[in-house]
């Protein structure tokens, strides 16, 4: 009885910190912070006075099949413990969202699904939110990588050439290693079993092993169009804070500023808030763009498909239950 009366305690207790953290962070982002309360600002006016603030309303109307495509994908990907619903996946997002929100680089997120599933080998399920995310960098690499080369083509080719081609060789390498490592996991479990401090992560990962040359083509797809969809958010909330350019630019510049965000190591506690907005800066500022109008756009983006999600996971945090066990629902 004092067990579960413990148990209980702690449940309350963690959902309670889970609810404080996420919204004195929420505050700081929003409120306190001097850059972006001043982009929070920009946002408002310019969405007020735009011609296209119905561009603003689309890309909101976007953000649940970005994160419904999460979920078909998590579904797929957690078939391996037990049977899940679509719905269960959908909530196990969520939960992982608002959990990943206020850890760094979003490590919140795997106990956020983990603590989802009803198996007993839950922990198994590490393995298979890590290979799910790792699609997701699959997908951002492959598409970046193209915007790269545009990149290199039109401003350094014609006075560095053979960086130019070096550059190339190593994106061709960098997409070809992940792809052999994605459709052969057992090479990354074996490599982590091979490491000493890591070894007893590997069992957790060894989940990764079982999944099918074709179950990996479709996470991969979906990746794909989840991130297509990211990609068309940004460029609409591009458009809406006049930013003009032509299509390849924007397809160029939004997946370049993607992949720098995905290779650049990060230990934000909000889900990578700055690493995205300098990125975007950076690349846009090649094309000549205003920084302060893609600032705009990048925090509208977080905003749209981090934060607005990340309060509406407290509900399901609020709902989560620990301790279950027997099959799925």
């Amino acid at each position: 009885m004092n067990i579960t009366r413990n148990r209980r305690f702690l449940l309350v207790a963690g959902k309670i910190v889970v609810v404080v953290l996420t919204l004195y962070f929420l505050y700081l982002a929003i409120f306190t912070a001097p850059d972006t309360l001043l982009s929070w600002q920009g946002i408002l006016q310019s969405a007020r006075q735009s011609d296209y603030t119905f561009l603003l309303i689309l890309s909101a109307l976007l953000i649940p099949a970005n994160w419904g495509l999460e979920a078909w994908k998590w579904q797929l990907l957690g078939q391996k413990l037990e049977r899940i619903s679509y719905l269960r996946a959908f909530r196990a997002v969520m939960v992982g969202l608002t959990l990943g929100f206020i850890t760094p680089n979003r490590l919140g997120d795997y106990a956020g699904r983990v603590l989802e599933l009803k198996s007993k080998e839950r922990l198994e399920g590490i393995g298979a939110v890590f290979i799910g995310r790792f699609c997701q960098l699959v997908a951002t690499v492959l598409v970046g990588s193209l915007g790269l080369i545009y990149f290199a083509l039109l401003l350094y080719w014609r006075d560095y050439p053979a960086i130019c081609l070096s550059v190339f060789f190593l994106l061709l390498v960098l997409n070809a290693a992940l792809l052999l490592l994605l459709f052969n996991a057992r090479a990354m479990v074996a490599l982590v079993a091979a490491v000493g401090p890591l070894r007893k992560l590997a069992k957790y990962l060894a989940i990764m092993g079982r999944y099918t040359f074709m179950e990996m083509n479709r996470v991969l797809l979906l990746s794909l169009v989840r991130y297509f969809v990211f990609l068309l958010q940004f460029v609409l909330l591009l458009i809406l804070f006049e930013v003009r350019l032509s299509p390849v630019e924007y397809l160029s510049g939004v997946s370049t500023a993607f992949f720098l965000k995905s290779v650049v190591p990060s230990v934000s506690l909000l889900s990578d808030l700055g690493v995205r907005e300098l990125s975007a800066m950076y690349v846009f500022g090649l094309l000549g763009q205003e920084r302060l109008q893609v600032l705009s756009a990048s925090l509208s983006l977080w905003l749209l498909n981090i934060v607005v999600p990340s309060a509406v996971g407290l509900f399901f945090v609020l709902r989560l239950k620990l301790g279950r066990r027997g099959g799925a629902a």
